[in-house]
């Protein structure tokens, strides 16, 4: 028998849950502005473009794999922790889109 999905209620409250922070704001907030940093001058010691790291603290783009290594290096912190705050956005974001109806595939022994 074909079961259609319905969301279950912890999908429910994330759908109406605060959307996360971008990590290019973090970065912008949380680094730059309390070093007086100018995103030129950061770019420039993070070895990437102005405009690549404008687009992240403007949140034009995503953080990629790349570029948390690069932050995660500067700021001696984790890359993961970086790509966390991304995956936690990114996530949210697909929460909020409504599904094609979906048929849950039958149980297997394990």
């Amino acid at each position: 028998m074909k079961k259609k999905i319905k969301l279950d209620k912890y999908e429910q409250s994330v759908k109406k849950s605060r959307k996360p922070v971008h990590p290019g704001n973090v970065f912008l907030h949380d680094v730059l502005i309390p070093l007086e940093f100018t995103v030129t001058k950061a770019a420039r010691m993070m070895g990437i473009t102005r405009k690549a790291l404008s687009e992240l603290v403007n949140e034009k783009s995503s953080c990629t794999v790349q570029m948390a290594l690069r932050i995660a290096k500067v700021t001696r912190t984790s890359a993961e922790s970086w790509l966390a705050m991304q995956l936690k956005l990114d996530l949210w974001k697909a929460r909020q889109k409504k599904l094609a109806p979906l048929l849950e595939f039958p149980k297997v022994a394990i």
